[in-house]
């Protein structure tokens, strides 16, 4: 099987590709909610964006100065990077978002910004959205991010790409580093030392050609699903294999589960390959440390993971699910137990106790398509029909999954 374009590589292929001088062209960009947010915000800003043979074409480097509101939709990685290319302009913009957005917390991002020059200010001192930036006239800063985040790391690096002298992130922990990979294929110098990476600035990035590859976080809805259903195998083929995402991977390799990696390779200095899972017992584990940061957006399906494994799973150091699309939390907590699994919130994570099966419901997604994604995993190990509610947010990040879930499951 095959899935939709990386979301994380597509968002940062057209931001790039229109703050860079020439043309860019992007091939496998997610056609995805998130990704299209991106790019009615670049299109605002004075990008051309255009499709031509199955590829987007961006011709930029000469952002402008918007009619209007930036509407960044549901997506967080949207307002969070554009937040540090705006700060390095020199006019007024405003971004905002959905409902879900406006909760998020932005300070983060606009804290270390605001420390770069940038004059922004917001609801709650700049902590929510709507958030208005006054850009330009930046200067380099070294800054220690509290959490690992690849992307309040991405917004303060590209916003260093318009200041003057270096400006360098630490993190506690590696987060994704698809910004550092691409800020170099369009020729920016990025020097990296273990948890900091370093950039001068200003920078002339040029267009450059990008290959977007498989997006391995929703690869994982199909993995953790063959793992489970007894009798299972699926291999998912031209998947990104960066290693600072591959966190469900070994996660799934600690609870037993037979994966193969196979056909291993880079393209477009991205490493790829295809991933083979096999249905199996699974035992419970202990997640943390480290491991979080790489496999964040994952720990939903995980959690399904655990309700279904023999014995405990705890998750910990993952209070960062609490401030995504919904409070995964509490989400998971409250729509598998509606299932009966046997799952408990924690501060910064869950403990699960596996059982043999789950029974059947009626759940709810919250708005939320990894929690929507991850209940209907579970609802393959359910006893009983489980209906999802709001299930239109899926197409958020992965556009046909209900198909490709019908199709893996022979319909």
């Amino acid at each position: 099987m095959r899935v939709p374009g990386d979301k994380s590589i597509s968002h940062r292929a057209a931001i790039l590709g229109a703050m860079a001088r020439g043309t860019t062209r992007v091939s496998g960009f997610l056609e995805a909610e998130d990704c299209r947010s991106t790019l009615r915000c670049l299109r605002a800003l004075g990008a051309a964006i255009e499709e031509r043979d199955g590829e987007l074409e961006i011709r930029g480097g000469s952002l402008r100065e918007p009619d209007d509101v930036l509407d960044v939709g549901n997506s967080g990685t949207t307002i969070r990077l554009l937040a540090g290319v705006l700060a390095g302009q020199g006019f007024h913009a405003v971004l905002t978002g959905d409902a879900s957005i406006r909760r998020r917390p932005m300070d983060r991002v606009t804290d270390p910004l605001r420390r770069m020059g940038a004059r922004i200010t917001g609801r709650q001192s700049g902590r929510l959205a709507p958030l208005t930036i006054e850009g330009g006239g930046l200067r380099g800063i070294a800054y220690t991010t509290p959490v690992a985040s690849a992307q309040v790391k991405s917004a303060v690096l590209l916003a260093g790409v318009f200041a003057d002298g270096a400006t360098s992130v630490r993190e506690p922990a590696q987060s994704r580093d698809h910004t550092e990979r691409m800020l170099e294929a369009f020729g920016a110098g990025v020097e990296r030392e273990d948890l900091l990476t370093r950039l001068w600035g200003p920078v002339a990035l040029r267009g450059a050609r990008v290959r977007v590859p498989g997006d391995l976080s929703s690869a994982a809805y199909l993995l953790v699903a063959a793992a489970l259903v007894p009798g299972s195998e699926v291999a998912v083929a031209d998947v990104g294999l960066n290693p600072t995402r591959t966190g469900i991977l070994d996660i799934l390799k600690m609870m037993g589960a037979a994966v193969e990696v196979r056909d291993r390779r880079e393209e477009g200095g991205e490493p790829v390959g295809t991933i083979a899972v096999r249905a199996s017992q699974l035992h419970g584990v202990t997640i943390g440390g480290d491991l979080v940061p790489r496999a964040i957006d994952e720990l939903p399906v995980v959690a399904v993971a655990a309700c279904l494994a023999e014995g405990e799973t705890l998750i910990r150091d993952a209070a960062e699910l609490r401030v995504k699309e919904s409070n995964r939390i509490d989400a998971l907590t409250r729509e598998l137990g509606r299932l009966g699994a046997q799952i408990e919130s924690q501060s910064d994570g869950l403990a699960v106790v596996g059982t043999r099966r789950l029974r059947g419901g009626h759940v709810a997604s919250g708005g939320d398509h990894r929690i929507a994604m991850s209940l209907a995993v579970a609802g393959l190990c359910a006893d009983g029909p489980v209906t999802i509610d709001d299930p239109d947010c899926i197409e958020t990040s992965f556009p046909g999954f209900a198909a490709t879930l019908r199709r893996a499951t022979g319909g």
